[in-house]
């Protein structure tokens, strides 16, 4: 993708509307989702999608994706490390993970 596309532009001409590509797309790169499981949370929003249709949505909208979240993604140092707590929330005891780096 050469020039930089305005956001309407990207998604001209598709089926679905860009909320739920956008959705599809983000929660695959995101989540630890199968295609299959994602296409059973859009059925269980009324949408009757194929499988195949999100990996292509995947492979078409990802590298601008990518280059559009570098703008705005913040340097993260070297060396990290990942806290881990246990906490009470509405009175049952839950996992707190977070990343911790140097700063």
């Amino acid at each position: 993708m050469g020039k930089p596309e305005c956001l309407e532009e990207l998604f001209t001409g598709r089926h679905f509307d860009r909320d739920i590509i956008i959705l599809c797309v983000r929660w695959y790169l995101r989540f630890k989702l199968s295609l299959h499981d994602l296409v059973e949370m859009m059925a269980e929003r009324g949408l009757s999608l194929a499988h195949t249709t999100i990996i292509r949505w995947v492979r078409h909208y990802t590298p601008e994706f990518e280059r559009r979240w570098r703008r705005y993604a913040l340097a993260v140092g070297r060396s990290w490390r990942v806290d881990e707590t246990y906490v009470k929330i509405r009175g049952e005891w839950c996992y707190l993970y977070r990343a911790v780096d140097r700063a």
